[in-house]
């Protein structure tokens, strides 16, 4: 008689997942931040991962989970535009008034990073955004500082629309995923390096060149 042997697999840790609407989920992901681990979070665009970046282990985390390489900065999300003191010590005209134009929306802004803020996340510079999205603005409200505004993908993998999408390309890298239903996705963020003068258009995307230069009165490069 043959007999069949069931083979045992490993336990897998259980993803949690909460409604990105319910505030205490929100406290729950931001102690998870705080513990140095990983939050999918959906944002105005397609859907985000969440580290610390300040500290170090957190970071080092999310670039293994997105299998992105460490020299590759990522930008910084922010709860509102008074938080880029947080990041930054000197922010030119056409920057703050990039702020006040396009804040909260889809425009990053790439400013010199403070010396006194220390994240392997990103390099001498930094990209800040505020997003059109309650949830990220009020994660980094919680954890009192910025939070890391990567996509919740494998690097060079489709961008996260959806919980699902989410756990699906990163899995248990993930430590708590945040679900806001569909995200819209479309065009991404329109990036504008202010470090240089006049200030250069690195990627043009949901905000246009004539937009900018209509709010700022300036000429982009």
């Amino acid at each position: 008689m043959l007999h069949c042997v069931k083979a045992i697999a490993e336990p897998r840790r259980q993803l949690t997942t909460y409604p990105a609407n319910d505030l205490a989920a929100l406290k729950r992901a931001v102690e998870v931040l705080r513990r140095g681990g990983l939050v999918a979070y959906p944002t105005d665009t397609v859907y985000g991962l969440a580290a610390d970046p300040a500290n170090p282990q957190a970071v080092e985390k999310l670039f293994e989970a997105k299998r992105r390489p460490p020299n590759q900065p990522v930008p910084l999300l922010l709860a509102s535009a008074a938080d880029v003191a947080l990041v930054v010590s000197d922010v030119p005209e056409v920057a703050r008034r990039l702020m006040d134009a396009f804040w909260p929306g889809a425009l990053t802004i790439v400013l010199r990073k403070a010396p006194s803020f220390q994240s392997a996340a990103v390099g001498e510079t930094v990209g800040l955004r505020v997003p059109d999205h309650p949830v990220p603005r009020e994660l980094a409200r919680l954890l009192g500082g910025p939070i890391t505004g990567t996509s919740s993908n494998v690097s060079g993998g489709p961008e996260p629309l959806t919980a699902d999408e989410a756990r699906s390309q990163l899995g248990d890298a993930v430590d708590l995923i945040l679900d806001g239903d569909r995200c819209p996705g479309g065009r991404p963020s329109t990036v504008v390096d202010c470090t240089v003068e006049p200030p250069r258009i690195v990627r043009e995307g949901a905000i246009s060149r004539q937009e900018l230069e209509r709010a700022t009165r300036t000429k982009f490069l």
